[in-house]
């Protein structure tokens, strides 16, 4: 069940809650709890102090980055901080999805809320009034190479929430404008940045953590889309379910490999379309092995360790989005401040090279079956390509389809290389030599997400024409519904219904390639799993349980 309200209190906020604040306008609601809030002043109270006191602190006394050997008076400690959003406004190329700009800010918020930040309450209270109101900044897409966080980013959210100038810019309920105007419209003031409040707005990783968080939401229903594309896989290939015996998977236990088989077991579960040899009997099978290919009998080896991966990668992201990760950090119980590099993305980095190349492993998997459904000399008994009026001469079913399909995969798999290990050694006066890349891997992360919904939306396509044309030939018409598990119908009535057919014993899914466009039918499709809806619901029992690992 999504929340409509996402509380936030500088821990323990996890991918759905973002994703509910990011993606469907949940409300936001800062903590109430006085110790967070004594916290946040204390470290506050003694930024200030010592910046009155001309007390040497990274980025409040002194400049910045190479230059922080520069001396700064204490009657230019605030000027140093609005300026620092000045000369950070250098982002390139077109925006940020909004949904990526609303995840920064909340990760944002949840930061200062460690008390380690020094800044004030009201510029925490400022970023949940513009997540409520609906009011996003537009930040670049470019511009970040994750070394000191994500600081040119980040600087236009804080420009924007602070109206430090007409050239600040954000969405206002799909209305562009200035945030001036944007601050004039919600009741709000200009405010100036006090002593190290500029370096602790964009000195941080809640951008690229932001778009990763997303991503892991995304993923996540990927994946269990992924697991029920081969629940139909398996049924139009009318494979057997004895590769998902508790018994093999006991014996190599690695915990994605045992999750896969046992979710493929409930997924199969009453089926009518599969072979059913649980209790370790065997048939021939004509011309075909009596075993299955290794796609299908080795599934959960091999969608184990994506598993696996999905697992570590969500904890690496949660316990970002949970940290204090600006410099200086202050200890305000002990009063003493330390200089710092948690602003260093490398987890995100690391996590978002891993999550692509799982993504494209996860979609070879896929393609593979597909290959095995169109070929009639593997696809036990199917037409050619899955036509389904074989009487009709001229039809050539999904031979267009699987091409299609067939050229996301390279850019899939491309995407799947590394970019943390590519970094600039000289940036900034050598001083950010080693950075992470974090926000870049975040990114392409995002793109391997969309690209992968477009190669799904094509895979179910192909499980359902393959569930109806096996259903034809066990039962003599192809009509699937009395046959599959539920889970499987679910997922199969909701693809029907966005596509605006009709099950029908006469004709299969997709009949006469005239008369069908194959085109606007991924489109629907895809549309849906980017928008969240009927099919994410159909898998929300694989979702639950994958979440739950």
């Amino acid at each position: 069940m999504r929340p409509s309200t996402v509380t936030i209190q500088g821990r323990d906020l996890q991918v759905e809650e973002l994703a509910a604040v990011s993606c469907h306008g949940a409300t936001v609601k800062l903590t109430e709890d006085p110790k967070v809030w004594k916290r946040v002043e204390a470290s506050r109270r003694y930024i200030v102090e010592k910046a009155e006191a001309g007390e040497p602190i990274y980025g409040v006394t002194t400049g910045f980055g190479g230059m922080a050997n520069v001396v700064i008076p204490a009657h230019d400690v605030m000027a140093l901080q609005n300026n620092l959003l000045c000369f950070l406004k250098t982002g390139a190329g077109g925006f940020l999805p909004e949904d990526d700009v609303r995840a920064a800010m909340l990760l944002r918020a949840n930061s200062h809320l460690k008390g380690a930040s020094g800044v004030r309450r009201v510029l925490i209270e400022r970023i949940e009034a513009f997540l409520n109101a609906g009011v996003t900044p537009k930040v670049r897409e470019l511009g970040s190479i994750g070394a000191s966080g994500d600081l040119v980013p980040l600087t236009n959210i804080a420009g924007a929430l602070l109206g430090l100038g007409k050239h600040f810019k954000v969405d206002f309920q799909g209305e562009e404008m200035d945030a001036l105007s944007a601050l004039r419209r919600l009741d709000l003031q200009p405010l100036e940045l006090q002593p190290k409040e500029g370096l602790a707005m964009v000195n941080g990783t809640s951008v690229m953590t932001g778009i990763a968080a997303n991503n892991v939401h995304r993923g996540y229903q990927l994946l269990s889309l992924g697991m029920a594309a081969h629940a139909l896989f398996f049924q139009g290939l009318h494979g057997t379910n004895q590769s998902f015996h508790p018994y093999i998977h006991k014996l190599k236990a690695h915990p994605g490999q045992i999750w896969s088989a046992a979710e493929m077991l409930t997924q199969l579960r009453g089926s009518q379309l599969v072979r059913d040899e649980l209790d370790g009997s065997h048939d021939h099978q004509g011309e075909q092995p009596i075993q299955d290919r290794y796609s299908l009998r080795c599934m959960p080896q091999y969608m184990g360790p994506i598993i696996d991966g999905f697992w570590t990668i969500k904890r690496q992201v949660e316990t970002e989005m949970n940290c204090a990760n600006d410099n200086p950090l202050i200890d305000p119980d002990e009063q003493v401040c330390y200089h710092a590099g948690n602003f260093l993305g490398q987890y995100i980095g690391v996590a978002m090279d891993q999550f692509r190349y799982y993504i494209g492993l996860m979609a070879k998997h896929l393609d593979v079956k597909i290959a095995l459904l169109v070929a009639p000399e593997f696809n036990n008994g199917l037409s050619p390509s899955l036509v389904g009026n074989a009487s009709g001469k001229v039809n050539m079913g999904f031979k267009g389809l699987q091409i299609a399909g067939n050229s996301i995969m390279p850019m899939l798999t491309h995407l799947g290389n590394s970019i943390v290990d590519r970094f600039p050694t000289h940036a900034e006066q050598f001083n950010q030599n080693i950075n992470s890349q974090g926000f870049g891997s975040a990114r392409l992360a995002r793109q391997s997400v969309e690209l992968c919904q477009q190669h799904m939306a094509i895979s179910l396509l192909f499980g359902i024409q393959a569930v109806e044309l096996r259903t034809k030939k066990l039962f003599g018409h192809f009509d699937p519904r009395k046959y599959l598990p539920q889970q499987s119908l679910h997922l199969y009535e909701a693809i029907m219904d966005l596509t605006d057919c009709k099950p029908c014993p006469n004709r299969s899914f997709i009949w006469d390639d005239r008369e069908q466009a194959l085109e606007h039918y991924v489109e629907c499709v895809a549309n849906d799993l980017a928008a969240e809806g009927k099919c994410i619901a159909a898998v929300e029992p694989t979702l639950r349980s994958l979440y739950e690992g």
